[in-house]
């Protein structure tokens, strides 16, 4: 099962067949028919599966009837499982999953890749299904170039930092959120980047499969009662937003707004109305009011 493999980035080559395999194996975000042969192949052969759920891997097994043993290595465990694990690298095979998708991306997979490297252990990723390619894909919008933030902030205050230091960013913007936060991230997108044009795509390749295409205030209107798990694809900084004029005159009505004790929301509302200037521009004006 092993595999030459030479790191043409750096001076460090190694020899597969001296030592053990750190095998990061895609699984299905949803539908299971989407895993591939390689990958049933190598979770057969490897000794040891470090699940980020042991119950849906479980499942995953089971469905193509592999028994091979699994430890649990999540966000609470990692620290404690780490050690163990890569103790067993030092002799045996072991392949990571998440519990959908890729592992190493928004999952505490990274530690373990990472320390697997340090250790100059060959890691070797099985690719297959992703929920953030397969977003983009179906999106409608640019997907040449774009920039992922992961899982947006739980704390509303560092969720609307984020969103805040990305106000410009031209390129299609990735996020995931879950459904009892959905709105209240949709409404901060809608306040701090604007009324854009969005995707969201609700339970990828499942049974209940959405992806709704509109502008963010749209779709604050559409998901009255979210259910499932979310993928915001968000349209970039347009250029007439960048070039956006925010004048003097426009600094003074928003401090006169503020000291009449106006929201900061309803503000931002009123003047994007009168002056056709977006909301984002007009909030960032608003925040940085003496």
């Amino acid at each position: 099962m092993k595999n030459s493999q030479i790191d043409g980035g750096s001076a460090m080559v190694y020899n597969p067949l001296a030592m053990a395999t750190l095998y990061l194996v895609a699984t299905p975000i949803g539908n299971l028919e989407d895993m591939s042969q390689r990958a049933i192949r190598i979770l057969g052969e490897v000794t040891l599966i470090a699940a980020e759920d042991t119950r849906r891997t479980r499942q995953l097994l089971a469905a193509y009837g592999l028994r091979t043993p699994l430890t649990s290595y999540h966000e609470h465990s990692r620290k404690s499982k780490l050690p163990y694990l890569l103790g067993r690298l030092e002799q045996e095979d072991v392949a990571l999953v998440s519990d959908a998708g890729m592992p190493g991306i928004s999952d505490p997979g990274y530690e373990l890749v990472k320390g697997a490297i340090e250790r100059g252990i060959p890691v070797i990723a099985i690719p297959g299904a992703s929920v953030l390619t397969t977003a983009l894909a179906v999106s409608g919008l640019p997907a040449n170039q774009f920039v992922y933030i992961g899982f947006l902030p739980r704390r509303k205050g560092e969720r609307r930092r984020l969103l805040e230091s990305i106000d410009t960013e031209w390129r299609t913007i990735v996020a995931l959120e879950a459904p009892h936060r959905l709105l209240s991230s949709l409404t901060d997108v809608e306040e701090i980047l604007g009324d854009r044009g969005i995707a969201i795509c609700r339970e990828l390749t499942k049974v209940h499969e959405e992806v709704f295409r509109g502008t963010v205030s749209q779709a604050i209107a559409h998901f009255s009662q979210p259910r499932g798990e979310f993928t915001f694809v968000i349209e970039g900084c347009r250029q007439e937003e960048k070039k956006a004029g925010i004048t003097d005159s426009v600094r003074e009505e928003l401090h006169r707004l503020r000291i009449e004790g106006v929201p900061a929301k309803e503000a931002v509302a009123q003047l994007a109305s009168r002056t056709k200037l977006p909301k984002n521009a007009l909030y960032k004006a608003w925040l940085e009011l003496p």
